[in-house]
């Protein structure tokens, strides 16, 4: 029985998930348009993991919601199996509505609580109502994770990865081992995603995880996801984060360089149909931006997210360095 439909999560219908949740006993509440919170009705943060699991905040990235959906459609059927408080986000509805990864900016570059720029934008408003929610939910908790799920535009040497804000948590390796996930990256320079202002200031173990490529919202094969989805199954309704026996660890890399773009002078030195994870050689020239050279340093970098039209303060990729 389908209660959840992938519109209906999309629009922020949850109608249907609020019955079953609150006749189960469960606190549901809707604090904004497209999020649903579902909590037990007496937890206690040293035994319930506080989740918030987050799609959508590029419109094009579709995957990801319909996992979601359905996750939510078969934890319907035994509610009483949900072992987390959850927070469950669709980050840009007008986006995924319109089949575009964003209205007037990328969301995912907003998430700045003194943000200086960009104010006058629908995504900036829609990053302070996310910010706001999150902050709400996790206030006053310790046992905290918060999963932005995405996939990516271009083509990677690793189907699925994940960037890290900070330093690398152990159990959350874990859990991205469990979904498969091919490559962990380390940022430990504050960044302007969701991952990174949860992790930053609201001091969650948090992940941007790409899970494969952009699909048409209804149409993406997914039974490519299923990894992830047999995992994220696995923690709504044990809470358990321990590794699988058997199971490999993610490969491990730090963010040596951010590529930023001052000018419009910015450009890269290879194509655009180069793949994430693509191996430059030290000294290596990546990008000029007027008189700025980027540069690979002495060991070899690796390019992820090379993007040169992006606006004019914002980062056009990311260098690599494996740990």
């Amino acid at each position: 029985m389908t209660l959840l439909s992938t519109q209906a999560f999309v629009s922020g219908n949850f109608s249907a998930l609020t019955k079953v949740f609150s006749e189960a006993g469960f606190q549901v509440h809707l604090p904004l348009e497209g999020v649903l919170q579902i909590n037990a009705p007496a937890a206690t943060d040293s035994v319930r993991l506080r989740l918030m699991i987050s799609v959508g905040v590029h419109g094009d990235e579709t995957a990801p919601i319909e996992v979601m959906a359905q996750l939510l459609n078969e934890l319907a059927q035994t509610p009483d199996q949900l072992a987390v408080d959850l927070l469950v986000a669709v980050g840009n509805s007008a986006a995924i509505a319109s089949a575009k990864r964003f209205i007037d900016i990328d969301l995912n570059r907003l998430f700045v609580p003194d943000r200086q720029q960009f104010n006058d934008s629908r995504e900036a408003a829609r990053a302070d109502q996310l910010m706001a929610v999150a902050r709400d939910f996790f206030a006053g908790y310790t046992h905290k994770w918060h999963l932005d799920l995405h996939t990516a535009i271009r083509a990677s040497r690793y189907a699925t990865f994940a960037i890290i804000p900070g330093k690398a948590d152990q159990a959350l390796l874990d859990w991205l081992g469990r979904a498969a996930v091919e490559a962990v990256v380390c940022n430990p320079q504050p960044s302007v995603t969701f991952s990174s202002y949860t992790s930053q200031h609201l001091g969650a173990v948090s992940c941007t995880a790409e899970l494969g490529r952009i699909g048409e919202l209804g149409k993406n094969d997914l039974s490519q996801f299923e990894p992830v989805r047999l995992a994220l199954s696995a923690l709504l309704r044990t809470g358990d984060i321990a590794p699988v026996s058997g199971q490999t660890q993610p490969l491990l890399f730090r963010v040596a360089q951010e590529l930023i773009k001052h000018s419009e002078d910015f450009s890269l030195t290879f194509d655009g149909s180069t793949e994430n994870f693509t191996e430059f050689a030290p000294h290596t020239l990546i990008a000029t931006d007027g008189n700025l050279s980027y540069t690979v340093g002495e060991q070899p970098e690796y390019v992820l997210f090379p993007n040169p039209g992006v606006r004019i303060g914002l980062r056009a990729g990311l260098l690599v360095v494996r740990v």
